[in-house]
């Protein structure tokens, strides 16, 4: 029985799932939106937001947490000088999920995740 068991599995290995999750997360900040599955786009929203508000605190601490989930200094300094500023005035709900439709190949759900101040070029 699961009882209590949050998360997706996403037919992976625990390393695999959280190294995956953090480079989509860091994805995600770099780019302001990505285009993936609907179950992985569930499972990144929480980590993106919870980045999130780790940024806003601006500390040497929170840096280095970032950084643990993140795996790049770039990105962390992205999140840090433009994301979470341009973001201060929310609490949550950093990020928004926009249904595309099954994908070809293989009927998969197909979704933008894209950070709510995330304006198309």
């Amino acid at each position: 029985m699961r009882h209590a068991k949050r998360g997706r599995k996403l037919g992976r290995d625990a390393q695999h799932r959280n190294l995956m999750l953090g480079t989509m997360a860091g994805q995600v900040i770099q780019h302001g939106r990505i285009k993936t599955t609907g179950p992985k786009a569930k499972e990144v929203r929480g980590v993106v937001d919870k980045l999130i508000n780790t940024a806003k605190k601006d500390d040497l601490h929170s840096r280095r947490q970032a950084v643990k989930v993140l795996k790049d200094k770039t990105i962390v300094r992205k999140l840090f000088e433009d994301v979470a500023p341009d973001l201060d005035d929310r609490n949550s709900g950093y990020t928004r999920i926009l249904k595309l439709g099954p994908r070809l190949g293989d009927g998969a759900e197909q979704v933008y995740l894209e950070l709510v101040n995330y304006e198309v070029e």
